[in-house]
């Protein structure tokens, strides 16, 4: 039999904090065959990165191995030395990590940093250049030879992703591992990164171990699946039968977790998983999801049950049988009142606009942009990375002041444009949740001094009525009194986001600006923070505007949604209408670059290219140069106006509405035809 590129065998890791060791990972044993990728999933803090870390020993001092092996390409990577190790690193396995921007030298070229990598393999020094040229065309980057002069921070993230990847690849390694490689990506460049990891590996015949809390995404890309809790394998087979069928709980509940089949916040709550996951080195006399699982009884509390087959799949649990008799954890029916549509809006944006300048020349990173936001609604803003969803949302919190001549209103009345010039009522009003809540709160203080200060600063709070505040605010957020005296390095990411979340309401704001608030957190987290959010919006009439680059997210929370394009609305209108369409081209192409569960269709639609530069944006439609549907001179001469494709759904193109019916409706039903299948081709036939 072949050798596997990477066998773990009852491998156990511990760490050594507070003078003793406390275990991670728990004889977790799974292997990966030659070209075969495999995807790790979990909450966050199960393990997952421990298990890439010691795959390619590289622990930090405090860890270690404290039992088990691990084979990489048949070698015992525990059993290396120095050399030899630093050789099996250059040479046969590469990782690609979460946050390229970190993982690049920002004071090198990209040119140079490729050619280090060359330069250690043993590659001529003649031959790095052009080496490292022909990896950047490999990763498709356009125009290679002027990304090479550029330093990391002149690349978009997407670009930074492929160039890490570019040279993750360039020692061809036998095995490839990518930890949370997407998290942060908008749609259509996760889609594209995604793309060519598949195309390189069926190129290279590299082996993936791919560690993802995007479900999704684990579906598209891998072959089989393992699911790790508390450091422990807990189910594992292949993607589709595991995903579509799973056996265990815990894996039961982190589906559930998934805003899933159009779900919105007014049809149903997402259901959540309770509890925490065990504290490393916490003792495990039973099953370790025992205490959060709705399933278990005594025998789970006191037996742990080994990881055997069930309907040809390894599952730990003593009853796999019953997983799908699961209860939810969270009531279903809570269904908050949508916004009114003859209130008065309480935000109102006129022509705002924003240029900057860069070497001279102008850059309008947001271009005459109109909307209104009514009390207790939800407007999500969508687009690529440069759309400009950033920029006015600082223009709307007045961190960045817009163009002359645009307006902002708040309830009716002017808005300063700066923040320096609103007054305390004003500041108050507009609040941010931030997507990083480590860079957001101060690590120093705790946490009823974070929310303190803020009630006092906003709330005006004082003695008596600062403490039944600051206990009010904490339950509302579903944090706990014992949670008050810790500081934030203390708290997992969703409690920290939590913290995040009080202190912007603080003092009662009518619009919270939510930039990617869940994007960094894994799915039971985002499950909870979504369904804290729309609770507060349906006792507080609070108004959100919404960012997101995940779009089952963003059609969940929101009622209506804003497409931003290089500065532009290209499309604005209720969720369910944008996401059912007709819709722009652009968004068409956003929504079917979302990964889902059900890989069994690609109606994917790739787009050419970057977004182009605010700089020198094309003439005519500033989509037309990556447009699949351009029609010809006119969207190359004359940019389309806003125009009403139904009451309060505008979109901004040059083919009418029901030409864009019956051209998507089309592409859909071309899309479902898979083999052969009659009733199938029958439905594209009558769509035609």
């Amino acid at each position: 039999m072949t050798e596997p590129a990477l066998c773990l065998d009852r491998l156990s890791v511990a760490y050594r904090t507070g003078g003793r060791d406390r275990a991670v990972l728990r004889e977790v044993s799974f292997t990966i065959a030659r070209g075969e990728a495999y995807g790790l999933v979990g909450e966050s803090g199960c393990g997952k990165s421990t298990v890439a870390l010691t795959a390619v020993r590289y622990l930090p001092r405090n860890g270690s191995i404290t039992g088990g092996s691990v084979m990489l390409d048949g070698t015992d990577v525990m059993r290396l030395g120095p050399e030899a190790l630093r050789q099996l690193r250059a040479n046969r396995v590469s990782m690609v990590y979460q946050d390229p921007g970190k993982a690049l030298n920002p004071s090198l070229t990209v040119g140079r940093q490729l050619a280090e990598v060359f330069e250690v393999v043993g590659v001529r020094p003649a031959e790095r250049e052009v080496r490292a040229l022909e990896m950047l065309k490999k990763v498709r980057i356009a125009d290679p030879g002027s990304v090479m002069r550029r330093y990391p921070h002149q690349l978009s993230g997407g670009m930074q992703q492929r160039v890490a990847i570019a040279m993750a690849l360039a020692n061809e390694p036998t095995m490839l591992i990518l930890d949370e490689p997407t998290t942060g990506l908008d749609a259509t460049v996760e889609a594209e990164v995604l793309d060519l990891i598949t195309d390189l590996r069926r190129e290279l015949g590299t082996s993936i171990l791919f560690i993802s809390h995007n479900l999704a995404v684990v579906a598209k890309m891998c072959d089989r699946v393992g699911v790790l809790y508390a450091g422990m394998l807990v189910e594992e087979g292949l993607t589709r039968e595991t995903l579509g069928s799973p056996r265990h709980p815990y894996t039961v509940a982190l589906l559930r977790c998934l805003p899933q089949g159009g779900q919105r916040k007014d049809h149903a709550r997402l259901d959540t998983i309770p509890g925490f996951l065990p504290s490393p080195g916490a003792p495990m006399p039973g099953c370790p999801f025992a205490e959060r699982c709705a399933l278990a009884d005594g025998r789970c509390r006191t037996e742990i049950p080994e990881l055997g087959d069930a309907h040809g799949r390894l599952v730990r649990c003593h009853y796999p049988d019953r997983a799908a008799d699961l209860p939810r954890s969270s009531p279903a029916d809570v269904a908050p009142a949508r916004p009114a549509s003859e209130a008065a809006p309480v935000l109102r944006v006129s022509n705002l606009s924003k240029t900057y300048s860069q070497g001279g020349h102008p850059i309008r990173a947001v271009a005459d942009v109109s909307l209104s936001l009514l009390p207790g609604e939800t407007l999500g803003l969508v687009g690529e990375s440069g759309s400009g969803k950033t920029t006015l949302a600082r223009m709307l919190l007045g961190l960045v002041q817009p163009d002359p001549g645009g307006t902002i209103e708040l309830d009716g009345k002017p808005l300063a444009a700066g923040l320096g010039q609103r007054c305390d009522e004003e500041v108050k009003a507009v609040q941010i949740v931030f997507q990083n809540p480590d860079s957001a709160l101060n690590r120093s203080h705790a946490v009823a001094r974070i929310i303190g200060r803020a009630l006092r600063r906003l709330g005006g709070f004082r003695g008596a009525d600062l403490s039944r505040r600051l206990d009010a605010l904490v339950e509302a957020v579903r944090l706990t009194p014992q949670h008050l005296a810790l500081r934030p390095s203390q708290l997992s990411g969703g409690l920290k986001q939590r913290v995040a979340i009080a202190r912007s309401f603080a003092g009662d704001p009518r619009v919270v600006v939510c930039d990617e608030p869940t994007s960094a957190l894994d799915v039971s987290v985002q499950a909870a923070i979504l369904n804290l959010l729309a609770e507060l919006q349906a006792k507080r009439d609070v108004s959100y505007v919404f960012i997101s680059h995940d779009l089952g997210v963003v059609r969940y929370l929101s009622d209506r949604i804003a497409v931003l394009y290089l500065g532009r609305i290209m499309e604005m209108g209720p969720s369910e209408r944008v996401f059912e369409g007709p819709n722009h081209p652009y968004t068409e192409a956003l929504l079917s670059a979302v990964p889902n569960l059900d890989e069994s269709q690609d109606s994917r639609i790739r787009l050419s290219g970057e977004i182009p530069s605010a700089a020198n944006p094309p003439s005519g439609c500033v989509f037309q140069n990556r447009c699949p549907r351009k029609l010809g001179a006119i969207c190359e001469t004359l940019e389309p106006p806003l125009t009403e494709m139904e009451p309060g759904h505008i979109f901004r193109c040059h083919i009418p509405a029901e030409d864009l019916e019956r051209l998507q409706r089309r592409r859909k039903a071309c899309a479902q035809i898979v083999g052969s299948s009659p009733e199938k081709a029958r439905r594209y036939e009558l769509a035609r």
